[in-house]
């Protein structure tokens, strides 16, 4: 049987919640039977989300709330609702007390990292040095932009290996990491391009859009069939 995995929106858009579809099909051809888990405000039904579904993944989308990791809003930062922030927050430390696995992806890490305790940097520009431009601008989001290289032993490094190229649609990051998560792949200016949650069975967060790069790239494939593999397995 398929493992059922919960998608969790991605935000709202004309007072629509929505999902991209290529989160939906790389699920999808992986082998996993993807289930959008809308908005909610319940604690019961977050409650339910996490017994349903065998594995989560975390998109894409806005900016989140400075406020949620401890800061005021700061030149650069983008649009938020704190309402999509903390429903995410708050199924993301439900799923990963669950131990189901999760991947997320680009606001999803942040989600991962600031559910933990970790900080974001609201906008590049604001961390220190020089930094590569992380929002290309190409006619297709499956196009590569830059090179990042990932630490022995995590489970990007068994997926992708050693070094890898992505694409890259953001202009904010993971700064400080938070309890628990560790640094698994950066790129060549120091970003961090991907994390993990090293005593969890699969707890994987990666700045790019690998869904974005399925039909184009085995190793974003390789990323999608482990977190589904691992997912069959609860």
């Amino acid at each position: 049987m398929k493992p059922l995995i919960g998608i969790v929106v991605c935000g709202f858009m004309d007072n629509r919640q929505f999902v991209a579809n290529p989160y939906i099909q790389s699920v999808r051809y992986s082998g996993g039977l993807p289930l959008i888990l809308p908005l909610v405000r319940s604690d019961a039904l977050l409650d339910q989300y996490v017994s349903l579904c065998s594995g989560f993944l975390f998109c894409g989308g806005g900016d989140i709330t400075p406020l949620l990791f401890g800061q005021e809003p700061q030149n650069g930062n983008g649009q938020t609702s704190i309402t999509v922030d903390l429903f995410q927050i708050r199924l993301m430390k439900r799923v990963l007390a669950s131990r189901k696995p999760v991947l997320a992806i680009c606001r999803g890490m942040q989600v991962l990292s600031v559910a933990c305790g970790g900080t974001i940097w609201q906008d590049l520009s604001l961390a220190p040095g020089n930094t590569i431009n992380h929002m290309q601008q190409s006619p297709s989001r499956s196009d590569v932009s830059h090179r990042i290289r990932t630490e022995r032993g995590s489970l990007i490094r068994h997926c992708a290996g050693p070094a890898l190229l992505v694409n890259s649609f953001h202009h904010q990051a993971v700064n400080t990491p938070g309890r628990g998560v560790s640094v698994t792949a950066r790129a060549s200016d120091g970003t961090i391009e991907a994390i993990e949650i090293a005593d969890h069975p699969f707890a994987a967060g990666v700045q790019w859009h690998p869904e974005c790069m399925y039909r184009a790239s085995r190793e974003m494939r390789a990323l999608f069939q482990e977190f589904i593999s691992r997912s069959r397995m609860i």
